[in-house]
C-alpha cells in the first residue's frame, strides 16, 4: 500500500487534472507556490488545514473528498502486482507483454 501522503498527492493531481488546471494555475488560485503543489502531488509534503480548505474550494468539493483515495489504492496495488509479474518474466515474455500493452494503449 502506498503511503498516505503519496495517495493524497495522487488524489490532488487527479482533481487538478479533472479541473484542467496546471500546477501554476492552481497555485495562483489558492495563493500557494507551484513548487509546493508539486511537492504535495508527489507525496513529499502535506499541507495545512487552511490550504485544504482552499484546495477543496478550487476543486468544488468538500474537504473529505480530497481524501477519497480508495480507487487510487486499487490502482497502486495493480501496479505492484504487474511489476512483480514483470520481474518474474523471461525476456521473451517481456517482449510479448510489451507488444500486447502497446497494442492496447495505442
Amino acid at each position: 500500500m502506498a503511503s498516505g501522503n503519496k495517495l493524497f498527492g495522487k488524489r490532488i493531481k487527479e482533481l487538478r487534472e479533472k479541473n484542467r488546471y496546471t500546477q501554476e494555475q492552481l497555485s495562483e488560485i489558492i495563493d500557494l507556490d507551484y513548487q509546493t503543489i508539486s511537492r504535495i502531488e508527489t507525496g513529499y509534503y502535506f499541507t495545512s488545514y487552511e490550504n485544504l480548505e482552499k484546495l477543496a474550494k478550487a476543486f468544488h468539493v468538500e474537504i473529505k473528498d480530497l481524501f477519497d483515495t480508495k480507487h487510487l489504492e486499487e490502482t497502486v496495488n495493480l501496479e505492484k502486482e504487474i511489476t512483480k509479474m514483470l520481474e518474474q518474466s523471461s525476456e521473451e515474455e517481456k517482449k510479448l507483454i510489451y507488444k500486447i500493452v502497446s497494442a492496447v494503449i495505442k
